[in-house]
């Protein structure tokens, strides 16, 4: 089922919705559980979709990319995660944060040095930012660069970084000033090879698990000035902006697991039959469903408007934090429902339910947990 917004559709964008799904349905779909069970990251798979466009979406031409919007990004996003979220999430992270980061801040020698890569997919791409103490509280970071005459020394970690093993180039955000200065952090691109540099132990997660994720570490870890993006004390105030795009990715990924969640439960509603009928025929039923698919639409509406806000450059921070947060939680709320709808299947690897179940719970967490999305939703209100 698809949930049409008219302003927001074209031919061009049916296309690419049908490659996507098309994609998912041929290359994902078969091996979801075997990536899951394993805890696989499969990264010919991104190679692949690399040679389709699907990693340089917002990226131009100029450097490799398929130079689209928002609007197309977010169907790509959709389409994936309504077959599996860990793919989708990986999509997310590598376009939104890492590629994203290195475009909009990025000189034109830098872009022209690492976006081609990241665009075709010949490389994946990884964004740090978290610490071990330091979540939801960025400035607190502990992870320090130090001029070493014309490059700089990183030392410290970071944690819960997806492809930090599998990447081959990361954008991490260090400190370089004083702790608790949003003046006082830098953004460096670090790529994966250099010495003093390496991921950690892969985390075994609930959920989005052929999404891979993991530490990264830097002992006495050498970059040029060259890999500084921007200027000293620019990298906090470019991630929050990086965040802003980054919540309409986790949105988008939401909006397609909830889809994905809402099809397994209508397609076992009208299999499954008790007391002589389906019982999508009953109205505690019918009613769970009616719900999800009122709740999916409003997400979709709220990403896609936010996304159109990114692509005219105007400013998103509230309407991103307001799609993630309602797009994330309606995440959660169709996926416990379809398990409700399966019953005791709900509850088994024989049907999709479970998985989407699992994989849900993370949207309302990465990229700024629900009660940060409130905080940020209520600052900029206060600002008006």
């Amino acid at each position: 089922m698809n949930y049409p917004i008219e302003a927001h559709q074209s031919e061009e964008l049916d296309l690419i919705r049908a490659s996507a799904a098309e994609f998912a349905a041929q290359h994902i779909a078969p091996h979801v559980m075997e990536w899951d069970e394993a805890q696989v990251f499969p990264k010919e798979l991104f190679h692949e979709m690399g040679r389709l466009g699907f990693l340089g979406v917002l990226i131009s031409t100029e450097y490799g990319g398929a130079g689209m919007g928002y609007a197309e990004y977010i169907t790509i996003v959709d389409e994936i995660s309504q077959v599996c979220g860990s793919i989708g999430l990986s999509v997310a992270a590598h376009n939104s944060l890492c590629t994203q980061h290195i475009n909009q801040f990025g000189t034109e020698e830098q872009k022209r040095r690492w976006l081609p890569k990241l665009a075709s997919g010949q490389w994946i791409g990884a964004w740090g930012l978290t610490e071990t103490g330091t979540g939801s509280d960025a400035g607190g970071m502990h992870t320090t660069a130090v001029r070493d005459g014309d490059g700089w020394r990183i030392n410290g970690s970071k944690n819960f970084i997806t492809h930090a093993i599998s990447g081959d180039v990361a954008v991490v955000v260090v400190r370089t000033g004083e702790k608790g200065d949003s003046h006082g952090m830098s953004a460096f691109v670090v790529e994966k090879g250099t010495p003093g540099f390496e991921g950690g132990r892969k985390e075994n997660k609930l959920g989005m698990r052929a999404s891979e994720t993991a530490g990264l570490f830097f002992d006495n870890c050498y970059v040029s000035n060259d890999n500084l993006l921007g200027k000293v004390g620019e990298g906090f105030i470019q991630s929050m902006k990086i965040l802003d795009g980054g919540r309409i990715s986790i949105a988008a990924l939401s909006v397609g697991i909830a889809k994905g969640a809402q099809k397994a439960a209508l397609r076992y509603s009208r299999e499954r039959e008790q007391f002589g009928q389906p019982i999508g025929d009953f109205q505690g039923i019918a009613f769970k469903l009616a719900e999800m698919g009122t709740k999916i639409y409003a997400s979709e509406l709220m990403t896609r408007h936010a996304g159109s806000l990114k692509d005219q450059g105007r400013k998103v921070t509230r309407e991103s934090a307001m799609a993630k947060l309602f797009a994330s939680e309606t995440a959660v709320e169709v996926a416990t429902d379809g398990v409700q709808i399966h019953g005791g299947y709900g509850y088994t690897k024989d049907y999709p339910a479970e998985k989407y179940f699992r994989d849900s719970k993370l949207c309302t967490i990465g990229e700024g947990t629900s009660e940060i999305q409130k905080l940020v939703i209520s600052r900029d209100f206060n600002k008006a």
